[in-house]
């Protein structure tokens, strides 16, 4: 009797067809679901953090150079000092692209000073300010 091989190739191209339907199904399924969309991104923001020059110890001026405008509501002041971003400041609305903010932090000397953002719980900008 002669060896057939013929039919491993049927078996493999199977195989290999079930696989690919079952990708499809997973990717296809991800989109109309939207199981990507549920994560919280940071904004993508150019924040700088020094020390204010108001004459007052402890004031530090948080300054917004470029990129996305940040719901005020959505930031917190931590570190050294911790604080609202929205009630320390007179920002109610949107933090945006030119404006700065005076913050009192009360603290003198070597000062670490984190912008984060709330919903994606990530650090938009960290400094260390010598007040």
């Amino acid at each position: 009797m002669k060896d057939d091989k013929r039919a491993v190739s049927p078996v493999i191209g199977v195989i290999l067809m079930v696989a690919i339907t079952v990708i499809l199904a997973a990717v296809i399924g991800g989109f109309v679901l939207g199981l990507g969309d549920s994560l919280n991104q940071a904004p993508q923001a150019q924040i700088s953090i020094d020390a204010a020059s108001t004459g007052n110890a402890g004031d530090v001026e948080v300054s917004h150079n470029g990129g996305d405008a940040i719901a005020a509501e959505d930031l917190r002041i931590a570190g050294d000092y911790s604080g609202d971003f929205e009630a320390e400041t007179s920002i109610t609305d949107e933090f945006n692209v030119g404006e700065s903010a005076i913050i009192s932090t009360g603290a003198s000397g070597e000062t670490t000073i984190r912008l984060i953002h709330e919903p994606s719980d990530s650090i938009i900008a960290e400094a260390t300010v010598d007040l």
